[in-house]
């Protein structure tokens, strides 16, 4: 395979980096009147401008070059047709054949596997029109008004961050809940605003075995029966979304009610799949259509558009400029809008969990850094919290700041509040503050000359913090299903140029396995094992604890 430390371009950018990485954006700016038109794209409903970024032409050109020389684009083309190409689990990545509403052949060992995904898609779409309209009722002959979704990892962090963000499109009658975590607090608060007779619960997992997933879903088929104290009335209030229809059926759950998804089904990929249930139940099924019309539509253009106008390539590659020559080792998503708060989270784990691997597709140690660490939070709070770190810190710490051109609400002056800031802080993170711009603004507050040179440091900004602009014309769910495609196009383009695997996840397995051996000792179903020193005197705490 190609190693990245092998390619030509890969040491021509770290020439071209000794070059330019003391070049200013604010000089780029003066010199190129034309530089914002030019760094530039828009996709459907969505606007990048990446002209704020510590790169000139040439950096492009080269970045372009690595893509190239990586095999990015022949990359692209198998994963759209169906190849293998999660090596270590021998599956196709097909997160983009949920969303193909061209309905054009994509086919795996010999199938098109299109036929499966538009019935389950259709059963979604009968299943969802039943509930919004009062017709399936619950046993005591009420309609649901509750939806508890009970999954974990990609089968709770998609649909919650995509009801959060477009609950303006959501059904007057339906409350949406999410729990995922073994933590019971969070059940038992959820429980507790519940009513047994209005709630329906999906318990989401592919092989219905989950530990966290299965224990949620227990518990609550324990209180629901508590009040109605009929097991047969289990399939009226509890669907599944599975394909172990064995272990749905022993659940409860008739097995008319479950919803299937593929090995070719990523979970942190999946909210396009049944796996988005709670999206279709929240938003009716022509919203869920048009959030996969609007991937789709990202999908074309990552397909077909040359890499020099490619969105998510070119989001890709400044992220690899900064990873892998400034040191960056950490991205900032900040949302500039309330209901996109759970956005950051998603990103996360959609990036974190796909490239962050230390070995390449043959298994050898990658020498360069892979996945940064994804955060972030809403713009507004940032900037009252972790933005001095950006603005005066010693990091260099990329941002995506994320904003919508409609206003949301019917406040005045709020919106354009708002956008004020994304703009101006994108401005700021740019152009910084030089000592003769703070010296010239403490003087004008008529400060002495000693106590200016005394703060005139700690005044001083030196600029040249990079960030991206995406701006969505409007927050609906066309624009979501793009964006949230661009980010999965992006994470992808930076597995391939790594030469990893951005599809398998056995970092996760490690910690589950020696989970399941503890749990066993601190319930008293074993003995002690052989553990360190550390894990030892932790579970004989507890033990003691709880004698």
């Amino acid at each position: 395979m190609k190693y990245l430390h092998d390619l030509p371009s890969w040491s021509k950018l770290w020439k071209h980096f000794d070059q330019t990485k003391t070049d200013h954006m604010r000089a780029m700016f003066e010199q190129d009147p034309k530089r914002a038109e030019r760094y530039w794209l828009q996709v459907g409903g969505l606007t990048l401008d990446y002209s704020k970024n510590r790169i000139n032409d040439e950096t492009v050109s080269l970045l372009l070059d690595l893509a190239r020389e990586a095999g990015v684009p022949e990359r692209i083309k198998q994963m759209f047709h169906g190849e293998k190409i999660n090596l270590t689990e021998d599956r196709a990545v097909l997160h983009i054949a949920l969303r193909n509403r061209t309905n054009s052949p994509i086919v795996v060992d010999g199938e098109d596997v299109m036929p499966k995904v538009n019935h389950v898609l259709r059963r979604m779409g009968e299943f969802a029109h039943e509930v919004r309209s009062g017709n399936w009722l619950g046993y005591t002959n009420q309609v649901i008004t509750d939806v508890v979704n009970i999954g974990i990892g990609g089968s709770d962090l998609g649909p919650l961050m995509m009801c959060t963000a477009l609950k303006q499109y959501g059904h007057p009658r339906m409350r949406m809940h999410f729990v995922s975590n073994v933590d019971g607090s969070q059940l038992r608060d959820v429980l507790e605003k519940v009513h047994p007779e209005t709630t329906l619960f999906i318990i989401a997992s592919k092989t219905f075995t989950t530990q966290e997933t299965l224990t949620n879903a227990l518990t609550a088929r324990e209180w629901f029966l508590a009040h109605a104290g009929d097991e047969s009335v289990v399939a009226k209030h509890f669907v599944a979304v599975s394909s172990n229809k064995k272990a749905v059926s022993e659940f409860g759950i008739d097995t008319a009610n479950m919803f299937e998804f593929w090995d070719w089904v990523g979970g942190r990929y999946s909210l396009w799949s049944a796996i988005g249930l709670p999206i279709m139940l929240f938003l009716g099924e022509e919203n869920f259509i048009e959030m996969l019309n609007g991937a789709h539509l990202m999908d074309q253009h990552f397909y077909n558009t040359p890499l020099e106008r490619n969105m998510p390539v070119i989001l890709a590659l400044i992220g690899i400029w900064y990873i892998n020559y400034y040191g960056g080792g950490s991205h900032v998503i900040a949302p500039y809008d309330q209901h996109l708060h759970r956005l950051p989270k998603f990103i996360q784990q959609l990036d974190m969990e796909s490239n962050g691997k230390q070995v390449t597709l043959d298994g050898q140690a990658v020498k360069y850094e892979t996945s940064p660490v994804i955060w972030g939070e809403t713009g507004i709070n940032g900037q009252h919290a972790f933005f001095q770190l950006l603005h005066q810190g010693t990091h260099i710490t990329p941002i995506d700041l994320i904003a919508s051109l409609e206003k949301r609400s019917n406040l005045r002056g709020h919106h354009e509040i708002l956008l004020a800031n994304v703009f101006a802080q994108a401005e700021a993170f740019m152009r910084g503050k030089t000592p003769e711009e703070a010296r010239a603004e403490l003087q004008a507050q008529g400060l002495d000359e000693a106590r200016i040179e005394e703060l005139v440091p700690h005044k001083t900004f030196s600029g040249n913090r990079p960030a991206n602009l995406i701006l969505m014309d409007k927050v609906n769910p066309r624009n979501m299903g793009s964006l949230i495609a661009l980010y999965e196009h992006k994470t992808f383009v930076q597995g391939t140029i790594w030469g990893i695997n951005s599809f398998d996840q056995w970092g996760v397995e490690l910690g589950k396995q020696l989970a399941k051996t503890i749990l066993a000792e601190l319930t008293g179903e074993s003995e002690l094992q052989k553990h360190d020193s550390s894990t030892e005197r932790l579970i004989h705490l507890y033990l003691n604890t709880n004698k």
